[in-house]
């Protein structure tokens, strides 16, 4: 091993979401944006995310900087597989495998679902008004950390008349808490800090 080379260490954590469970890594995995794979078919620009959904019980692969969750059919516990996965996500990443491929990614998303397609013709940060702008700020600044804690991931889609639509990914997509986190939290901040311009937040895939 040479000396700048760090021993590649990943452990599991349980996320509000039961469905979920966030493996996290001592680096960063990934360089870009996060990016989510509802099933192997969308997955063609992950090596990674195609080998874990080799895997029977895996529905979807969320990755982010730093960390990879995963989405569980109901057939399975994670108490069962837990270990198994987390070695070997980190026997992969230990042997310098690619996790996401950057080219195909960019160039895949002309292929993306609706909902993906949404959010790459909405969201256009040079596009954006004075509102989108400080909306933007306050769900980068304030939300975004939460919900990556959690194992997810927010996106702002769109502003019209008071109303702020999101995405929500990873974890936090199809979640139980999900809408309580996205009106007690998420709604909640922005009507506090941009009153009379926010009244009502909403996930368009809740």
């Amino acid at each position: 091993m040479s000396e700048n080379k760090v021993a590649t260490t990943v452990y599991a954590e349980s996320t509000p979401n039961p469905k979920v469970m966030k493996f996290v890594a001592n680096r960063a995995i990934i360089q870009g944006d996060s990016v989510e794979f509802m099933n192997i078919d969308e997955a063609m620009s992950s090596p990674l995310a195609i080998k874990l959904f080799h895997f029977p019980f895996i529905k979807e692969v969320f990755i982010a900087k730093n960390f990879v969750s995963l989405t569980k059919y109901e057939m399975m516990e994670w108490e069962d597989v837990v270990i198994e996965i987390r070695e070997f996500i980190r026997e992969y990443l230990a042997a310098g495998g690619v996790v996401v491929n950057e080219a195909e990614e960019n160039s895949s998303k002309t292929e993306s679902s609706e909902v993906e397609k949404t959010v790459l013709e909405e969201v256009k940060p040079e596009e954006l008004g004075e509102v989108e702008t400080r909306i933007v700020d306050i769900l980068e600044e304030y939300v975004a950390p939460a919900v990556e804690s959690d194992g997810g991931n927010i996106k702002f889609i769109s502003y019209e008349e008071g109303k702020v639509s999101v995405l929500l990914q990873g974890a936090c997509s199809g979640c139980p808490s999900s809408t309580v986190t996205l009106k007690q939290g998420i709604e909640s901040i922005l009507k506090k800090m941009l009153p009379t311009l926010v009244t009502e937040v909403v996930a368009i895939n809740g």
